[in-house]
């Protein structure tokens, strides 16, 4: 099914919900529309905060590395270039945002979670750098953007582990600002708060904590997409991948 992604005004805030069925995987084409969501939000003077949602049980599964056509095909890595293209766009946006996350946010969900200012997760969210398991390397800036956020440690132990990590242990480890039973009404609320703020504060205040974030996150992705361009033709790769399509445990080999 084809990706969606609408906005919704609620004063000052903006809450960009996207969609594709069945887990909301990652795709140049939906990151395209999230980025142009955004990017309309800055544009926006009456916007002071945006809200990033998802529909269905998953915030996002990742890139789909088996299943898509464009992915698995002999462009692929053309195709993981152009998500990271999109991310871009995303990570130069000017206005705070806070993510709900109320399912899985895996590989490249975990990326587009990690773009947000905030995040907000459900009892039933799991966060997973899993690249490893399918025999790749990290992407969507996670390599910057984990560590900056969580310590060097922690997220030294999600890219080797691929461990799926509970809201429990997000919250203890700053990966989420918060857990709720519901939330995307947590983060409409934590958003409007931001929003009842001055405008141009707002955006001055976040630019000084940013810094070269943009820049950073950037350099960033095109020293993983080289990494994953290397690894791409590998049989680890081809076995990790076949694993998870098949539901199976990988048997790596080295080579």
């Amino acid at each position: 099914m084809s990706a969606t992604v609408t906005t919704e005004r609620d004063g000052h805030v903006a809450l960009i919900r996207f969609s594709h069925p069945p887990y909301n995987y990652a795709s140049p084409e939906l990151l395209s529309l999230i980025a142009a969501a955004v990017e309309a939000g800055d544009a926006d003077p009456e916007v002071r905060c945006t809200v990033l949602l998802a529909e269905g049980k998953s915030f996002c599964a990742g890139a789909d590395l088996a299943g898509s056509a464009a992915m698995a095909g002999d462009d692929g890595m053309a195709t993981i270039g152009q998500l990271y293209v999109q991310a871009e766009r995303l990570y130069r946006r000017r206005k705070p945002m806070v993510a709900a996350v109320q399912g899985a946010a895996i590989g490249a969900g975990l990326g587009l979670a990690l773009v947000a200012d905030f995040r907000v997760a459900g009892a039933g969210a799991r966060f997973s750098a899993n690249f490893v398991r399918l025999g790749f390397h990290p992407g969507f800036a996670i390599t910057h953007a984990l560590p900056r956020l969580i310590g060097e440690q922690r997220a030294a132990w999600m890219m080797l582990s691929a461990e799926r990590v509970k809201p429990e242990a997000a919250l203890q480890w700053g990966l989420i600002d918060a857990i709720a039973e519901d939330p995307e009404v947590e983060a409409h609320r934590r958003a409007a708060e931001i929003a009842a703020n001055a405008p141009l504060a707002l955006l001055a205040v976040r630019a000084t904590l940013n810094g070269s974030l943009a820049d950073d996150a950037v350099a960033a992705m095109r020293r993983e997409h080289a990494q994953q361009t290397a690894l791409r033709p590998t049989a680890d790769y081809a076995e990790g991948v076949a694993s998870v399509f098949q539901r199976r445990e990988a048997n790596f080999i080295g080579g």
